[in-house]
């Protein structure tokens, strides 16, 4: 059967406004976000349901279809677009938008795969609670593709990782059937953990169609601080100054550049310097809780302690909303101030928390000989040893092309002689499916082609996705 006649079938289940086929609706399903890659589709389908997600499944694993599971298409690894071969269809969850239950008692909400992250958010503290994953991209991402890639964010230093949020889902699997493990139990025992199978497998062994997601208490006072730093081995010392100090109220603790910092004052509208002096380095960091006052004065005494042992040279603490919210959208908009000063090339890696000053050093060193056309902008999250390592490269095609694999993979050779992750959070998609069989280890891809083989036998859930060939 052709895929026009797949098309035309699938058109009959969800109705005309379920199928995009115009080339022009079709483009923004087919770009990934930095619109630097591009696959090909002859169609987008929209599910409105559960129902109707598993009765395409059911259609494609019997006519052999592949299906590419996208939800914001917010993913750094292309791995939520189609390729560039035109025979994969594009199945969108955008039209899946329900919060099927809240249970503020129970400390949980039911939200279907389509929701924009922001809307839980606020769903959450319309509850008196918090939903705490939080990125930049929070007000375009979809819960479903956070689920699907085991995303991040700036608190998991406190809440840990999507991972660590997810209570139960709803998965449908490859060949259509429709897995209800949406239970709202903090403890069930009962033999294999089998929503985590789905949890960062980017929609290549089911496709999740709703979730029941954690809630925490709401904290009452927040303190954003920002520190002008000399070198990132101060980094670490500050931060375990402040575990002692904060422990689990530390929600986050950002390293910057002076770079990317400079950039985005330059670059993004309406944003300034936080702090007047500058520096090579910057600190942002973030402690709350749930009592409504008396976080702030504990705070300045360790501003005043670090300013005193001359571990800090300037910095500052958010004394309004604003203030705070424009500390974040310097660290948040990174990449989207340099993306006019060449061309970024990105990407997402992890080491030990003290490992992180070794790495930055021996990829400036690296890299001035290696790429010396090429600015470091390494930024992220020292709590938890997850650094972005962008690179800006000349805006030339040729030299990108030249560039691109060689840096990515030399970084890579640098963070496993620190067993290191080459992806921390951001997943593997199809941009690091190869490098994640050279660098795994045997058994590691033999299990995963074992799991792959049995919950998709017909290959048709993301193919060319996390497993290169399978």
């Amino acid at each position: 059967m052709s895929l026009n006649t797949f098309v035309e079938s699938a058109t009959e289940i969800l109705g005309p406004s379920g199928v995009i086929t115009a080339a022009d609706g079709k483009e923004h399903y087919l770009l990934d976000f930095w619109r630097q890659n591009r696959g090909e589709s002859p169609a987008v389908l929209r599910p409105a349901n559960t129902g109707e997600v598993a009765a395409i499944v059911r259609l494609a694993a019997e006519l052999g279809v592949p299906l590419v599971p996208q939800s914001g298409n917010t993913g750094l690894v292309t791995g939520s677009i189609p390729d560039a071969s035109g025979e994969q269809i594009v199945l969108s969850l955008e039209r899946m938008t329900s919060i099927r239950e809240r249970d503020p008692a129970g400390d949980y909400l039911v939200a279907e795969a389509g929701c924009i992250l922001a809307d839980i958010q606020q769903a959450a503290s319309d509850m008196d609670r918090l939903f705490p994953l939080s990125l930049g991209a929070q007000g375009s991402c979809r819960i479903g593709g956070n689920i699907s890639t085991n995303a991040g964010g700036v608190n998991v230093l406190r809440y840990g990782m999507t991972r660590q949020l997810v209570m139960g889902l709803e998965v449908v699997l490859g060949d259509g059937t429709i897995w209800n493990g949406l239970r709202a139990l903090k403890k069930d025992n009962t033999g294999y953990d089998l929503k985590q199978l789905f949890i960062g497998a980017e929609g290549t062994l089911g496709i999740v169609t709703a979730a029941v997601l954690r809630l925490f208490p709401r904290p009452r006072e927040t303190q954003t601080l920002w520190l002008a730093i000399d070198r990132p081995a101060v980094a670490i010392e500050l931060l375990k100054r402040f575990q002692a100090r904060f422990g689990e109220l530390i929600t986050s603790f950002e390293l910057l550049t002076g770079f990317g910092v400079d950039a985005a004052a330059t670059h993004l509208p309406g944003v300034r310097h936080p702090i007047e002096s500058r520096s090579d380095w910057h600190l942002l960091i973030e402690v709350e809780w749930s009592l409504e006052e008396g976080l702030l004065p504990r705070i300045e005494e360790i501003v005043e302690e670090i300013f005193a042992e001359d571990l800090a040279t300037d910095g500052t603490i958010a004394m309004s909303e604003e203030q705070r919210a424009m500390m974040w959208r310097i660290r948040e908009g990174q990449s989207e101030a340099t993306r006019n000063m060449g061309y970024i090339i990105r990407s997402d890696i992890s080491v030990k928390v003290r490992d992180l000053p070794v790495l930055i050093d021996r990829a400036r060193a690296h890299y001035a000989k290696s790429a010396p056309d090429v600015t470091l902008i390494p930024f992220g999250h020292v709590g938890d040893g997850n650094l972005h390592f962008n690179f800006v490269a000349p805006e030339d095609p040729a030299r990108v092309a030249e560039l691109k694999p060689a840096i990515l993979s030399d970084l890579a050779d640098l963070v496993f002689a620190l067993d290191g992750s080459f992806s921390a959070e951001h997943g593997i998609g199809r941009a690091k499916c190869g490098e994640l069989v050279r660098r795994k280890s045997g058994i590691e891809v033999a299990m995963m082609r074992q799991l792959k083989r049995t919950f998709d036998p017909k290959g048709i859930l993301n193919p060319g996705v996390v497993l290169a060939g399978e």
